[in-house]
């Protein structure tokens, strides 16, 4: 018994130590609370596509249903989150839906906040792991980092981030890597300024054409088929 609690602990330890460098998760709380009376008030249904991930994800809220039809998606952005919030809350966010697929937005504000991109990919590999513990089955379409004004500073570490989904996706056939990256840049590798609201880090309606644009025949391919099964 105490040999058990002390694997415990220290298993416990390394968790918490991957997420140091995170900020608490708990400010989500009043969140997560909204999202379980919306299901309450509107039940989702299963085997759909549950949509997650930070300001970006969140604000295609108005059109991704539109954008991405005939698909089924469950909209579960949160803005100002990164991928250690959407891991401590995967059951609210994803598993209870039960879905089919899953495409998440992150890596954004956590390159922001200075967390080391070890601890970034590893959170991304903890949720992946955690979500197929759940359902082998189920696809995950990681959507890259989007380069952008306000932060173009810090897009040569989100390379590095996007780097690291490519190599998740090229090593097991369930991931997908989606670059929404590349078309929102200009030909000499900077950003196109033209795709942003005036702080400089959102996108205006033209980025989430190229989001669509990008994301929706990607999507097509994939899951159109098991749309039309349902």
């Amino acid at each position: 018994m105490i040999r058990l609690t002390l694997i415990t602990a220290l298993l416990s330890a390394s968790v918490n130590l991957a997420a140091a460098d995170y900020p608490p998760t708990d400010r989500w709380e009043y969140s997560m609370i909204g999202f379980r009376i919306e299901d309450k008030v509107n039940p989702k249904p299963k085997d759909a596509i549950v949509a997650t991930g930070s300001s970006s994800m969140r604000f295609w809220d108005h059109r991704i249903h539109d954008d991405l039809k005939p698909l089924t998606i469950i909209s579960r952005g949160f803005g100002g989150s990164n991928m250690n919030d959407v891991l401590t809350y995967l059951d609210d966010l994803v598993i209870k839906h039960e879905p089919r697929a899953v495409m998440i937005y992150e890596g954004d504000n956590d390159v922001w906040q200075e967390v080391p991109v070890t601890d970034i990919v590893n959170a991304y590999t903890t949720s992946i792991s955690k979500i197929h513990d759940h359902d082998a089955d189920i696809r995950i379409y990681l959507l890259s980092v989007k380069p952008s004004i306000s932060r173009a500073a810090l897009w040569e570490t989100m390379q590095e981030v996007n780097a690291s989904m490519k190599q998740m996706a090229d090593r097991d056939p369930r991931i997908h890597y989606i670059d929404v990256a590349t078309p929102m840049l200009n030909p000499d590798g900077s950003v196109q300024e033209d795709l942003f609201v005036s702080d400089g880090l959102h996108m205006n309606q033209a980025g989430y054409d190229i989001w669509r644009d990008t994301v929706a025949p990607y999507l097509l391919e994939h899951e159109a088929r098991y749309e039309f099964t349902r």
